[in-house]
């Protein structure tokens, strides 16, 4: 087969980590049955993990996967029972019939060179449209996949310490990071090996498998928060505090954030919970809300958040402590040491080159105004990190190979993805970066503006969702298409961040963009129009607040959206005070003045030879009809 022959090519890897005992396999548990079983690895003393290994593969479950698809396929299992099955492999449906989406963990983001090149070959030999998505959780989904070709791929992902496991399903889903811990400036201590033990201790576990809702953790560098803690169940900012006089690591702990219905702020759990402790405390929280059965009631209501909000922050911390005080939890040993993931990035980054490139008079102001927002300096001196905007979040064979390539010969090896579906390339010497940026422009990804106005945002929409309602990606190349017309030069104009989603379930993270939007359809006479609600005065930039944005009383048909966005901005630039960001200038205004500058834009076009592509939706060559399934998310 092909997989076979692909991974002969690759690196075999182990089962285990190095010196580390059998993995869990959802069987019984020595401590408690309910309870997290760890993946220990050797002890931190005498170990040093492989390069983004972090989950453990285990080649038993691509077999068991192997023997449950061919058995489906020959309609001798039982379309619900496999569903549920293939989802806590990472395997989820499409929209399209017999077609597959596979969703790959990312820990904290976490990718290396070696991994670039494995979605390179199944981007090559496997994914119809040749390409690999970056998500808005920092993990890559391979889109239109036939079942028959899953348990391969499977085991390409395998072989370079990749892993489906939990990515979909209700269960704990991968967790996410902040791309520059490790190396920013600003951070107390260096959070990976603590979500690289969080992701270890409560993957396979029994208590993980079948929540109410899929359940969402992140763990930021430092009080800038870039992986977003604030819309996350449970979310880690690091501190540290004196303890006995001694300086001890610990976390500020939020949970119930959320988007999608219902959008919400985290709260504060834990004002401060040492590292000792931060498990033993996360697995009460995810006990309440795996013993919630009210939740189960309704898929729609059953995510953290509505328990959390509908008891209130002081009850919800209440309810913690006394299931802290329960017999599972006295004596745990819970400590993370066993499980740190403990990668040394810093031994493999190279010196600096003896004679670096230099800009040339043609390309000397392309390249500063690329560094303006790519290059971030390390904290470790003689270093950067570069962020690569990667439009819509996709990655064809040859940028996965390229990237991989770069990192190879200019870095430590090592990616970290983005929230925002950017990758940023680490342990990058200064003398370097230059050649690197001439590497990123022959692979397309060489623009300039990360985290900036044409920086759009989305998710798959009806490309392949089966919740889809709108061509969210057809919508982000148009409107980066219209900020590029517009040639948007001012420093504060830049700033406005934007997103859309295919549906109001939030994928794209419409709510928390400067300017958001979400599908919908609205109805002319007998058809119907792809459209779009519009979200105004969210905010994703990582050091400012985290904000939701406010629903503006408007639908606008798809075609017309980026003739919204260049008004919106407009309007901006001729009524804002000096120096008057764009939220802060919405404040002012108010809604309805923002509603009122649309207003003649949300009337449906009446169907006819000349109005006929506002009822055809973004890259799309036929007629719109609303054409939604039923997701896989809550089954």
């Amino acid at each position: 087969m092909v997989g076979s022959r692909i991974v002969d090519k690759l690196d075999k890897v182990t089962r285990q980590y190095a010196g580390q005992g059998p993995a869990t396999d959802g069987g019984a548990s020595d401590r408690d049955t309910a309870s997290p079983r760890m993946e220990r690895p050797m002890t931190t003393a005498t170990r040093t993990d492989r390069p983004g290994r972090v989950i453990a593969i285990l080649e038993e479950e691509f077999e068991d996967f192997q023997t449950e698809a061919t058995e489906f396929l020959a309609q001798n299992r039982e379309a619900d029972d496999f569903t549920k099955f293939r989802l806590r492999q990472g395997v989820y449906g499409q929209r399209q019939p017999d077609r597959q989406m596979m969703r790959v963990k990312l820990p904290f983001g976490g990718t290396t060179s070696e991994q670039l090149e494995a979605f390179a070959v199944i981007a090559e030999d496997f994914a119809p449209l040749g390409k690999g998505h970056l998500t808005t959780r920092e993990a890559v989904q391979l889109h239109h996949l036939p079942l028959a070709d899953t348990h391969d791929i499977m085991q390409i992902l395998g072989a370079s310490g990749l892993s489906t496991r939990e990515a979909c399903g209700n269960t704990v889903r991968n967790v996410t990071g902040d791309a520059w811990a490790g190396i920013r400036d600003d951070e107390p201590f260096d959070v990976t090996p603590y979500a690289g033990a969080f992701v270890r201790y409560f993957v396979r576990s029994d208590l993980t498998q079948l929540l109410p809702r899929k359940f969402k953790v992140a763990f930021s560098g430092s009080d800038e928060d870039a992986a977003l803690t604030q819309i996350h169940d449970i979310g880690f900012i690091p501190e540290i505090r004196e303890v006995d006089g001694v300086p001890t690591k610990g976390f500020k702990m939020v949970t119930g954030g959320g988007l999608s219905i219902m959008a919400r702020h985290a709260v504060v759990l834990r004002e401060w919970v040492s590292v000792d402790d931060y498990l033993l405390v996360s697995e009460a929280v995810l006990r309440i809300f795996d013993a919630a059965d009210a939740l189960r009631k309704n898929i729609a209501k059953a995510r953290l958040k509505f328990l959390v909000h509908r008891v209130g922050e002081e009850e919800f911390r209440r309810m913690v402590d006394e299931e802290l005080a329960k017999d599972w939890a006295q004596g745990r040993d819970a400590s993370p040491d066993p499980l740190l993931f403990l990668d040394d990035e810093e031994a493999e980054a190279p010196s600096a080159p003896a004679n670096p490139d230099q800009p040339t008079d043609a390309d000397r102001s392309a390249f500063e105004e690329w560094s303006r927002t790519a290059v971030r300096a390390q904290k470790q001196a003689g270093y950067s990190a570069i962020e690569v905007k990667v439009p819509e979040g996709d990655l064809n064979p040859e940028q996965f190979r390229g990237l991989a390539a770069l990192l190879r010969e200019h870095g430590s090896g090592r990616a970290r993805t983005t929230p925002w579906q950017n990758i940023v390339l680490r342990w990058i010497p200064d003398g370097s970066v230059y050649t690197v940026w001439k590497g990123l422009v022959e692979l397309g990804l060489g623009d300039s503006g990360t985290l900036e106005i044409e920086d759009v945002v989305s998710c798959p929409g009806t490309d392949s969702c089966k919740l889809g309602i709108t061509s969210s990606m057809g919508l982000n190349r148009a409107i980066a298409d219209r900020v590029r017309e517009m040639v948007v030069t001012d420093p504060l104009t830049r700033r406005i961040l934007i997103n859309a989603s295919g549906c109001p379930n939030s994928c794209g993270q419409h709510h928390i963009a400067n300017i958001g939007f979400h599908g919908a359809a609205i109805k002319s006479g007998e058809r119907q129009v792809p459209a779009y609600h519009v979200f105004v005065g969210g905010n994703r930039r990582p050091g400012a607040d985290l904000e939701l944005g406010t629903l503006l009383k408007v639908r606008l048909p798809a075609k017309r959206v980026p003739d919204a966005v260049e008004r919106l901005v407009r309007l901006y630039e001729a009524e804002r005070a000096d120096g008057e960001e764009f939220n802060a200038f919405f404040e002012r205004a108010g809604k309805v003045h923002f509603e009122d500058a649309l207003r003649d834009l949300t009337l449906p076009p009446e169907f006819s030879l000349d109005t006929m592509n506002e009822f055809i939706d973004w890259e799309r060559d036929r007629i719109y009809v609303l054409e939604r399934g039923e997701g896989e998310c809550a089954v």
